[in-house]
C-alpha cells in the first residue's frame, strides 16, 4: 500500500470515526458534566458546523498550499483539540475542543481527496476511492461501538484520547509534497457560508419547539445566503469557480450527494440512541448493529469496479441508492418488533448499496480540472458533512422526547430517508445520461482535431 493509500484510508477513519464514536458517548458526557438537551446537541454540532462550513475555504487553501503542507497543519490542529476536549471538565472547553477539531477535519478531508485526484493515475483512482469507503464504513461500524463500551466501561475522556495514536500514524505516513496550484481564498465569502450553515441549522433544531424562534433564523438564513450568491458573483476569488458549477456532471453529484447525506448520515447517527430508547440496550449494544452497514460495505466495495464497468457511473450509483432505499424501509416495517436481529437484513442492504455510491466521488472529481482540484474536493466534502448536520437535526425532530413518539419518529426518518434515496437515484439515473453525451462530445473533439492536425502535416 502507497503512502498515498495509507493516508486516503486513515484520515477518512479519523474524521468520521471521531463524530461517531462522541456521538455515542454523548449521553454518559452529559450526565457527567450536568448538561441539558441542547448542550448535549451542540457537542455534536460544534464538530460538524466548522467542519462543514470551513470545508467550502479549505479547497482553496488546498490549492494554494499544497496538500501535504494542509494534511500536516490539520492534524497538529487536530491533535490540539483533541487534547483540550479530552482534558475538559466542564462544557465550555469541551465545546472549544470540539469546534477545533471540526475546523482541522476540514482541512484534512479536502487535503486527503486531492491527493486521490493529484497523485493517482485515472485507473488508480477506484482502489483509492474503494480504500476510503472501507474507511468511512469502519469508522460508521466502529466509532458507534468503542464510544458505547467507554461510556459502560471507562471515563468518556478516553473517545478523545484514543484518536491520538491515530493522528500520530497518519502523521508518519504523510506522502511527500507535491505541487500547489495559486488560488486566493475569500474569508468574507466562507465567513457568509458558515454562517448560512449555522443559521439553517439552528432553524431545523429549534423547529419543534414552534415559536417565532425558528422562523426569524429561517428568514435570517435566506438573507445570509442572498449575501453569500452576491459575494461569489462580485469576487474575484470566488469559493464556488462559475466553471465547476457549470459542469453538469459535477452539479447532479453535488445534488445526489446532498440527497444521500441528508438521508443516510442523519438515520445512523442517531440509530445507537433509537436502539437505547427503543429497545432498552445499553449504549455498547445498542451500536452493534451498525457493524452489520460496515461489513456489508466493506465486502461489496471490491465488486463495486467491476459492476462500474459492465453498467457505468450513474447506475451503479442508481442501483446503490435503490439498493439503500430498500434496506431503510425494511427496517422501518420492523421498528415496532422489541428485537434486534429483524433488523439486520435492512441494514445489511444498506451497507450493501451505499458502498455503489463510490463512484459518485470519483466522477466528480475526474471532471474538475487540475486548477479546481481543491475545490471540487472542499465542496463535496461541504456538501456532504452539512447535509448529515441537517439530516441529525431532522432526524432529532421527527424522534421527538418521549419514548412511544421517539418510536414512532425513528420510523418516519426511516421512510422520509428511504424517499430521498430514491430521488437520489433518479437523478443518478440522469447522471449516467450527462456522463454519455459528455464522452461523445470529447470523442468527437478528439476526432476534429485529429482532422485538423492531419490537414496541417
Amino acid at each position: 500500500m502507497s503512502r498515498v493509500h495509507a493516508t486516503v484510508a486513515l484520515i477518512a477513519f479519523l474524521a468520521a470515526a471521531d463524530n461517531t464514536v462522541v456521538a455515542a458517548a454523548a449521553p454518559s458526557i452529559a450526565a457527567d458534566l450536568g448538561l441539558g438537551v441542547t448542550a448535549t446537541q451542540g457537542i455534536t454540532v460544534a464538530y460538524l458546523l466548522p467542519f462543514a462550513a470551513l470545508l467550502l475555504a479549505a479547497g482553496a487553501v488546498v490549492d494554494r498550499l499544497g496538500e501535504r503542507v494542509v494534511l500536516r497543519a490539520g492534524l497538529l490542529a487536530f491533535a490540539a483539540g483533541t487534547v483540550v476536549a479530552g482534558a475538559a471538565r466542564s462544557v465550555e472547553p469541551l465545546l472549544a475542543g470540539r469546534v477545533t477539531q471540526g475546523l482541522a477535519a476540514a482541512l484534512l478531508v479536502p487535503a486527503t481527496l486531492s491527493l486521490l485526484r493529484t497523485r493517482l493515475a485515472p485507473e488508480a483512482r477506484p482502489r483509492a476511492a474503494a480504500l476510503w469507503t472501507i474507511a468511512l464504513a469502519l469508522a460508521l461500524a466502529a466509532g458507534p461501538a468503542l464510544g458505547g463500551v467507554v461510556a459502560q466501561y471507562a471515563h468518556w475522556s478516553w473517545v478523545f484520547w484514543g484518536a491520538l495514536p491515530v493522528v500520530a500514524c497518519c502523521l508518519a505516513v504523510l506522502p511527500p509534497a507535491g505541487p500547489t496550484r495559486a488560488r486566493r481564498t475569500d474569508a468574507v465569502g466562507a465567513g457568509l457560508a458558515a454562517l448560512t450553515m449555522l443559521l439553517l441549522t439552528a432553524a431545523l433544531l429549534v423547529f419543534a419547539e414552534g415559536g417565532a424562534a425558528a422562523s426569524a433564523l429561517t428568514i435570517a438564513a435566506v438573507l445570509v445566503a442572498a449575501l453569500f450568491a452576491l459575494r461569489e458573483r462580485t469576487t474575484a476569488a470566488p469559493l464556488l469557480p462559475p466553471a465547476l458549477l457549470r459542469l453538469p456532471v459535477f452539479r447532479t453529484a453535488l445534488v445526489v450527494q446532498l440527497l444521500w447525506g441528508l438521508g443516510v448520515t442523519g438515520v445512523c447517527v442517531v440509530t445507537p440512541l433509537a436502539h437505547q430508547r427503543i429497545l432498552g440496550l445499553g449504549p455498547a449494544d445498542a451500536a452493534l448493529p451498525l457493524v452489520a452497514v460496515a461489513v456489508a460495505l466493506i465486502v461489496t466495495a471490491p465488486w463495486v469496479p467491476r459492476v462500474l464497468a459492465a453498467l457505468g457511473p450513474g447506475a451503479t450509483v442508481a442501483s446503490g441508492l435503490v439498493l439503500v432505499a430498500a434496506g431503510l424501509i425494511m427496517v422501518a416495517v420492523v421498528n415496532h418488533v422489541p428485537l434486534v436481529w429483524p433488523r439486520l437484513p435492512g441494514l445489511v442492504l444498506v451497507g450493501i448499496g451505499s458502498a455503489f455510491t463510490v463512484p459518485l466521488t470519483t466522477l466528480a472529481l475526474d471532471v474538475a480540472g487540475d486548477d479546481q482540484t481543491g475545490a471540487a474536493s472542499g465542496l463535496l466534502s461541504s456538501t456532504r458533512e452539512f447535509a448529515g448536520a441537517l439530516g441529525v437535526a431532522a432526524v432529532a425532530v421527527l424522534m421527538g422526547g418521549r419514548v412511544d413518539a421517539f418510536a414512532a419518529g425513528y420510523t418516519d426518518a426511516l421512510i422520509a430517508a428511504a424517499v430521498l434515496q430514491l430521488a437520489a437515484a433518479a437523478l443518478a439515473v440522469r447522471l449516467s445520461r450527462i456522463h454519455t453525451v459528455n464522452r461523445r462530445s470529447s470523442r468527437a473533439a478528439d476526432k476534429k482535431d485529429d482532422r485538423i492536425s492531419a490537414r496541417l502535416t
